[in-house]
Parts: structure tokens; C-alpha cells; sequence
């Protein structure tokens, strides 16, 4: 059964942490999503979430993409090797449903685990 916490220790936190994904990231992206991915030192996966108010006008709209995400996430992080991830939203994320959005997730999540190496032990 996957863990379905999502503590502190599994988000990126600081700028720094985003900065060193920006910097050579792996690139995975569906409608309205792109997800940034690099190797990290730790034990676990990390997730930051972008999702601006330019994309997506109303703070209601801006939290079901984040909820959906990190539930994503949560489902999805013992079959991720350790690599920091952010998620960010695009032009068109608004339209999409939530078992596309889910799905599309799920797909982005395996792309990223073969580009960037095994599962962790």
C-alpha cells in the first residue's frame, strides 16, 4: 500500500531547492502541465508545486490543480526514484477534467522514472 503522507521532508521548500531543479532538468510534459525533474541526495522524492495566478485566475481553481497534484504525488512516490520535482501549471490546465488531469499525471510520473533512473530501495 503507498504512503499517503505528504510531510514537510518530501516538498521542496526554499528557492534554492527550485533553483537546482531549474538549472538541467529533465522535462516531461501533457496539456496544460510540464513537470521539471532532477536527481536529488536524499532517500525520498520532493515535490514543489508552480502554479500561477496568471494561469489560473481564482485561488479555488489554483488549489483543486494543487490538491490533484499532490495526491498524484502521494499515490505515485514509492515507484519515483529520489528526484526533485515541480510541477508547473500551464495555459489550458483549467479545462481539463480531473481524471485527465490524474492520468496524465500517472504518465508524467513513469516518463520521469525511466528518463532519470530506477526505482529506490
Amino acid at each position: 500500500m503507498p504512503n499517503s503522507a505528504f510531510p514537510r521532508e518530501l516538498r521542496l521548500l526554499s528557492s534554492e531547492e527550485y533553483n537546482q531543479v531549474f538549472k538541467k532538468p529533465v522535462r516531461a510534459g501533457g496539456k496544460g502541465m510540464l513537470i521539471l525533474a532532477c536527481k536529488n541526495e536524499q532517500t525520498t522524492p520532493r515535490l514543489g508545486l508552480i502554479v500561477p495566478k496568471k494561469v489560473l485566475k481564482r485561488a479555488v481553481w489554483r488549489n483543486r490543480v494543487k490538491r490533484l497534484v499532490r495526491e498524484s504525488f502521494r499515490l505515485s512516490q514509492d515507484s519515483l526514484p529520489n528526484v526533485d520535482l515541480v510541477f508547473l501549471a500551464r495555459p489550458g490546465i483549467g479545462d481539463i477534467s480531473n481524471h485527465d488531469i490524474r492520468s496524465t499525471l500517472d504518465r508524467l510520473w513513469a516518463q520521469i522514472s525511466r528518463q532519470l533512473g530506477s526505482r529506490r530501495s
